[in-house]
């Protein structure tokens, strides 16, 4: 009972992220993949659960980001504690392949836009 009651306080102590990145526009489709498998890796390592995942594609820049005009978008959300933030931008500073990151922890509010975009997304794929 102990034992249950422990896991449901985990299952409410877990935290909803979402980031974004951009990757340099110069990589090729298997580097893109590689970053992209790198990040995901980095949090199925650390206990989260990916929830969705999103290719934006390359797109163009409001303005330049070392001396570049576009940049390969890419969205995961997540679930996790608030310790694997630090871990997950710290690789994201490191990473030559990566001009910009944005991590959010996601309210009740942001949780359900989310969720209704993803339902969005996938009756598109359906059709």
């Amino acid at each position: 009972m102990i034992h249950l009651f422990l896991h449901f306080i985990k299952k409410i102590d877990m935290n909803h992220y979402e980031t974004v990145f951009i990757l340099n526009p110069v990589l090729s489709e298997i580097q893109i993949e590689e970053a992209v498998k790198k990040y995901v890796s980095l949090l199925e390592s650390q206990k989260c659960k990916i929830v969705h995942k999103e290719d934006w594609g390359l797109k163009k820049l409001a303005f330049p980001i070392q001396n570049k005009n576009s940049g390969f978008y890419h969205l995961i959300q997540f679930e996790g504690e608030g310790d694997i933030i630090n871990a997950l931008e710290v690789e994201f500073r490191r990473d030559e392949r990566v001009m910009r990151y944005l991590t959010v922890k996601l309210d009740i509010h942001a949780q359900a836009w989310a969720k209704k975009r993803r339902k969005k997304i996938q009756s598109k794929v359906k059709v």
